[in-house]
């Protein structure tokens, strides 16, 4: 492709939040360094764990965005999905932002829905936002913010709307974006008589492109959680997904990052 629309996408993204008082870092390594608890990093915030802990981190870590290179896992440890759905890759970039020590829950700043309905000119109709079924501060902050009602802002539970790092870490309630492709994209849901579940769904019709973890807690072994002394904000924005989205195809295959 001759305009390779995800290198703009990237850079509109990093610009965007720079403005914002945003400091650009650069990625981790796949293979997290002094970290026995990951094989692979799962997320971008594995570079920052440790801060998480401290009660006195550096300053630096208060604003920060970067464009992480990540091996699925994590929330979902969906990695069986690969291969199934047009949106899942083993390996994929995730434009993300970190804004810590906040004990309430801002909008990072630059918020996604102006990037996206703003910036790229996305169909706000076609979106809709997922929070944690127990998090009515999600809830409210979405209608303030994106002006819709209770039905365009729905309620999952651990598996959708929980985020966690692995089986020990920091963790939280997240929140997502999802994106309607349209109903005439296949869903076996339906095929199968049954209506489609919507951005619960497997299929292949909602495509979530942005999410923030709320990270308040940290696992325990015994599976147990304690708050961090060092709440934050983190949120992600699959580079495959809204390049798809914004090249009208139905299938991250088809865009720029992979096709040729």
């Amino acid at each position: 492709m001759s305009d390779w629309i995800s290198r703009k996408v990237r850079r509109k993204f990093l610009d965007t939040f720079a403005a914002h008082g945003h400091e650009e870092v650069s990625s981790s390594s796949l293979v997290p360094a002094n970290d026995p608890t990951l094989l692979f990093a799962n997320a971008g915030m594995n570079q920052f764990k440790e801060h998480l802990h401290r009660q006195n981190a550096a300053g630096a870590f208060a604003r920060l965005q970067l464009a992480e290179m990540r091996t699925r896992g994590g929330k979902h440890n969906d990695l069986e999905n690969v291969g199934r759905t047009a949106r899942h890759h083993t390996f994929f970039e995730m434009l993300a932002t970190f804004l810590s020590a906040t004990t309430s829950r801002p909008m990072p700043s630059g918020s996604p829905m102006s990037f996206f309905v703003t910036d790229y000119a996305i169909d706000p109709k076609r979106l809709v936002y997922t929070v944690h079924h127990s998090d009515d501060e999600a809830r409210l902050l979405w209608k303030k913010v994106a002006g819709v009602g209770d039905d365009r802002v729905v309620g999952l539970g651990d598996k959708d709307n929980f985020w966690a790092m692995g089986e020990v870490g920091p963790c939280g309630p997240c929140s997502e974006i999802h994106y309607h492709q349209g109903d005439d994209v296949p869903c076996p849901e339906a095929a199968a008589g049954r209506a489609c579940l919507g951005p619960a769904c497997d299929c292949d019709r909602w495509i979530e492109i942005w999410n923030l973890v709320f990270m308040q807690f940290e696992q325990l072994p015994d599976r147990t959680r304690r708050p961090l002394p060092k709440p934050s904000v983190d949120t992600g924005m699959g580079l495959e997904r809204l390049c798809a989205v914004l090249g009208g195809f139905r299938s991250n295959y088809e865009t720029d990052l992979l096709r040729p």
